[in-house]
């Protein structure tokens, strides 16, 4: 049993200290924000993701899982501190380490005793020098600074995290690698590695990961705008391509670009790091104009569909988070949707299982939020469809062409079978494949 201090209780950190928790650790989770600590301490988990409201209220009644505002009093006891702090773009792109570096400075006046602090948030390479410096200008006592970087799949963390891929340790201490080794056996017990590292490639193991399965799914994205003009399935593409291990199957999937905490802000992060080494990612400047793009390509095919008129149409939206599983609406395709159909004098009803309110507090009443999936067809001239979630992958086809006022669906993430949707008589427009008509 080890005791834990969790600085941060974003996405990132609550899983974290919840899955350390659940492996029987003693884990304070430290947040500045007091409305939040009140609400975690009486067992309301402010994210949502899949299993994890079991594990957190599970940890909370065994007293093994605590809250507080103070970070003197949440590092105390602990001999291992993550920080698991916001890295928010900056204007330039660069990751914004302010959070991060004013709790480290914190630190070092308030630590005691040896403590192993640990970067768990996605920090550019050579941050884990600039905490060292930070805790070093005030610590009194011994300290080490390791870099451990997260690869938590929204919708799937809590899996991830209790049964990950790999482990990730960046340290040149001995100690700290004992330490962190210890803490991790429990997660890897099916022989999945520990990979120790140095703290820079541990750092750049994160981005570099995350810049790749971006650059992935990019370069599906621009097979199945090919195959469009060219005739070809991108389906039977994907398959073919897929089948080949060094390839994979996954993240081969075309849609309307990605989106997220994580990818668009690692990707264009990386860029700017090599931009300050003089060095430029010419692949991945392609991969985030590519991406920008495809968010909103669907909106030519439905100007097409209307004659190049959407003022007044009714468009019914499936979908607003950026992926399913997730209540994650930041860079989601369906906002960049809504603001171009906006923009085009169209009206939106739009239904999401989790992501609504998340949407109406940045975005307000500009549009219509529905009770369920069915409503948000009610007399609308055109169905899209901007995120996969589970409950419209089957849905009553007979009830959706009787609520729509015409049974036309524009697909951004290729839900439906093309056999199927032409025997059922709807126009049918999805991405890297022919279209249906009526």
């Amino acid at each position: 049993m080890k005791k834990i201090a969790v600085v941060g209780t974003g996405y990132v950190g609550l899983v974290t200290g919840t899955c350390f928790a659940e492996t029987g650790n003693q884990v304070v989770c430290v947040d500045i924000d007091e409305q939040k600590v009140e609400k975690m301490r009486n067992g309301f988990v402010p994210i949502y993701e899949p299993h994890l409201d079991v594990l957190f209220e599970r940890n909370i009644k065994a007293n093994r899982l605590s809250f507080t505002t103070s970070l003197e009093e949440g590092i105390e006891d602990a001999e291992i501190i993550f920080l698991a702090l916001p890295t928010p773009p900056g204007e330039d792109g660069s990751a914004d380490l302010s959070y991060i570096l004013g709790v480290a400075d914190e630190l070092g006046k308030l630590i005691k005793e040896y403590k192993v602090i640990v970067d768990k948030s996605t920090v550019p390479v050579g941050t884990a020098e600039k905490v060292h410096a930070a805790v070093q200008a005030n610590a009194k006592v011994d300290f080490d600074i390791v870099s451990n970087p997260e690869f938590l799949r929204e919708g799937f963390a809590v899996d991830d995290f209790l049964k990950p891929d790999r482990v990730v340790i960046g340290t040149s201490s001995e100690r700290a690698e004992k330490v962190m080794e210890q803490l991790y056996k429990p997660f890897v017990r099916q022989g999945n590695p520990i990979i120790f590292m140095d703290e820079k490639s541990a750092e750049l193991t994160k981005y570099a990961a995350n810049s790749f399965l971006a650059t992935k799914i990019t370069f599906m994205n621009e097979i199945a705008n090919f195959c469009e003009k060219v005739g070809a399935d991108v389906d039977k593409v994907r398959i073919g391509i897929g089948s080949d291990t060094r390839i994979g199957k996954r993240f081969l999937f075309p849609g309307i670009g990605y989106g997220g905490s994580c990818f668009p802000k690692d990707v264009q992060a990386l860029v700017k790091s090599g931009r300050e080494e003089n060095f430029e990612f010419e692949i991945l400047n392609a991969v985030m104009a590519i991406n920008e793009q495809q968010k909103t390509v669907l909106l030519p095919k439905i100007k097409n569909f209307f004659r190049g008129n959407l003022k007044g149409k009714r468009i019914g939206m499936w979908g607003l988070a950026f992926k399913p599983d997730t209540d994650d609406i930041r860079e989601a395709p369906a906002l960049y949707m809504i603001e171009a159909l906006l923009k085009e004098g169209a009206q939106i009803k739009a239904y999401d299982p989790e992501a609504m309110e998340n949407v109406k507090s940045q975005i307000g009443d500009v549009i219509s939020y529905e009770a369920n999936e069915y409503d948000a067809l009610k007399e609308v001239d055109a169905l899209i469809i901007c995120t996969e979630w589970g409950i419209f992958r089957n849905p009553d086809f007979g009830k959706m062409k009787e609520n729509m006022k015409d049974a036309v669906i524009f697909d951004g993430r290729n839900l439906f079978d093309i056999e199927e949707m032409t025997s059922k008589g709807f126009y049918y427009n999805s991405i890297g494949r022919k279209t249906i008509e009526k």
